[in-house]
């Protein structure tokens, strides 16, 4: 049986064949994938948000679909709908591309909000609804959503409901010089993602997941992530605080954070580590502090220095 961390490091090694010189952003994305939550990546055009969705599912051979959000989209371009059959006489189901395993939603701020409001049902309970069917999706099941932080012309602000569905929101940047002309070298004859193989069955990854929950957290490191998310909901400048389903998000990427390094229990700087991708998504700022340009990724750094950590505890079950 395959342990997380060994689920981890042979995606980590195949995802970077493609993605160079972000380590840290690949890794991320492994933690939201080993913690069964859905991902927002939000940057820049061309930082490779696409290309780090495709090979995370060929490494894992899952079924991959892609939906290019416009204004125009409908919600049963996601969904699928019921097509009339003349030779049967009866209605049947033409499943849309919500029905896989990684669903990229490309640009999902262009789509408009009734648009994106289906994804909410398929993210948050595993299902679609349709003509009053409800049919179960199949697992593994991850929404990885791509937006454009400095393009507004034609976009739909995703509403904090749906932002709140998200497990962890990231960014890829940049890469370094040096990994920009290694970038520019591979993909001289053909794109790397050509040559992504799977690696691991979605079998292991769902055993791995499974693992993952039940990796052991002390009371004292459960005590320390209901501080931290409590100390959102008390600071000055933020209007609205996280909610409960961010303590469960901080608590789910705390645990595979800890068994994708190879840990049986969670320690506080697990958790510590996870705050500015599980929780700057779900705050919002007072309006003085947005006017003073304050911003919550700044507001969580403080938050994390100022609540004190449990040390010196044998955090083991």
């Amino acid at each position: 049986m395959a342990t997380p961390a060994d689920v981890a490091s042979r995606l980590l090694a195949s995802v970077e064949r493609v993605i160079v010189g972000k380590p840290e952003a690949v890794r991320l994305a492994i933690v939201g994938l080993l913690a069964d939550g859905h991902i927002l990546i939000e940057d820049v055009p061309g930082v490779a948000k696409t290309m780090l969705a495709r090979s995370l599912a060929l490494s894992i051979g899952a079924t991959f679909r892609r939906i290019q959000c416009t204004p125009d989209l409908l919600p049963t371009d996601i969904t699928g709908l019921s097509i009339f059959n003349q030779k049967t006489g009866q209605f049947e189901y033409n499943p849309g591309p919500v029905m896989a395993n990684i669903v990229l939603s490309d640009e999902i701020n262009r789509a408009p909000p009734r648009t994106q409001s289906a994804l909410l049902e398929a993210m948050a309970e595993r299902q679609v609804t349709v003509d009053g069917i409800t049919r179960k999706l199949a697992a593994p099941f991850c929404v990885i959503a791509t937006q454009n932080p400095i393009e507004y012309e034609g976009t739909f602000p995703l509403p904090e409901a749906q932002l709140d569905r998200f497990l962890i929101r990231m960014v890829i940047g940049y890469p370094s010089a040096a990994s920009e002309s290694e970038m520019l070298l591979r993909l001289q004859l053909s794109h790397p993602v050509e040559q992504v193989n799977q690696v691991v069955t979605t079998e292991e990854l769902l055993d791995a997941q499974a693992q993952v929950r039940r990796i052991f957290v002390h009371e004292k490191v459960r005590n320390y992530i209901v501080r931290l998310v409590q100390a959102t909901r008390a600071h000055p400048d933020i209007a609205l605080g996280a909610s409960p389903r961010g303590s469960l998000a901080l608590l789910r990427c705390a645990q595979a954070q800890a068994a994708a390094d190879g840990l049986s229990f969670v320690l506080p700087d697990h958790a510590k580590a996870m705050i500015e991708a599980t929780l700057a998504h779900r705050l919002i700022l007072a309006p003085e502090a947005r006017l003073a340009g304050r911003r919550p990724t700044a507001i969580l750094n403080q938050i994390g220095l100022r609540v004190e950590a449990p040390v010196g505890e044998a955090f083991a079950s």
